[in-house]
């Protein structure tokens, strides 16, 4: 597989490879406010949220339930379009769904139940004609053994545990070399043990293979894990409160100071009542 993946235009068409200028985002947010409608309400998801994702990221967006997280990376797949404000992917708007952003669910049932792990993985590669038959298959083997599934490539999902049904997910976006991969809480229904090995081997995945993502969760502790730069949301409708940088944490990090320092700056920013400007924090002397 190839070291990073490539960018496409982000319209929806046909994925074309679309060359980044040296130090440009990838992705851009600007003033995104996201609206949806409920039988009864109009509801604003988020209010004027403006960040940048670079390429090679690993970005969470935190907050807590309701403040637009999902909403967002729903607009940013091209499936709720915002009411106001703008995303841009490769320095294009992004105006409807496309293969260069690929998602992968909370849900377990997520994956196609008659197909097997491979067919799974290598169904999206057929459908959009993106290589010929059998580099196809080569390329899915490839992701397959990445997520350390190389012995279940012919089990269909029913037999397969939720950790392997994520991973089998993921491999299946992976394998599409998206722009971006999107990851809508997708440990959330794991238990707790197996939810700490999904984390480890996705940053593990993420060192080897350098894909850009952005990451969406509510545990304060997954981002930190997760991410190596998290922007804080608040509380409905969702406004940009920090972006951190975090990519000085792991998992070898667990308890320690600089850890836990961060998170109850992170749990006092989300139960603040004041909206901070990103990066606010940053440029504050210490006292």
């Amino acid at each position: 597989m190839a070291d990073s993946p490539k960018i496409s235009a982000g319209n929806g068409k046909a994925d074309h490879a679309a060359p980044l200028s040296a130090g440009a985002p990838l992705l851009v947010a600007d003033r995104v406010t996201l609206q949806y409608k409920t039988p009864n309400h109009l509801v604003t998801a988020t209010w004027k949220v403006s960040f940048e994702v670079h390429e090679g990221d690993r970005y969470v967006l935190l907050g807590p339930s309701g403040c637009g997280k999902s909403s967002l990376l729903k607009s940013i797949a091209g499936f709720l379009p915002p009411v106001g404000g703008t995303f841009r992917l490769a320095g294009r708007p992004i105006e409807r769904p496309g293969s260069d952003r690929m998602m992968v669910f909370q849900e377990f049932d997520q994956l196609l139940p008659w197909k097997t792990v491979l067919g799974n993985v290598v169904f999206p590669l057929l459908v959009n004609h993106r290589l010929p038959r059998g580099a196809a298959y080569a390329q899915a083997r490839a992701l397959i053994a990445k997520v350390n599934l190389q012995p279940f490539e012919n089990v269909y999902p029913h037999m397969l545990s939720g950790g392997m049904k994520q991973r089998v997910a993921i491999a299946r976006a992976l394998a599409m070399e998206p722009a971006v991969l999107l990851m809508d809480e997708p440990f959330a229904a794991l238990d707790a043990l197996t939810r700490r090995k999904m984390q480890e081997e996705l940053v593990a995945l993420w060192d080897d293979v350098r894909f850009t993502v952005i990451f969406v969760t509510h545990s304060i502790e997954e981002a930190l894990l997760i991410g190596n730069r998290i922007l804080v949301l608040s509380p409905h409708p969702g406004q940009v409160k920090a972006e951190l940088n975090a990519g000085h944490l792991g998992f070898a990090d667990l308890g320690t100071q600089p850890f836990e320092l961060l998170s109850r700056r992170i749990h006092g920013l989300l139960f603040a009542d004041r909206v901070e400007t990103a990066l606010a924090n940053e440029l504050r002397p210490a006292s």
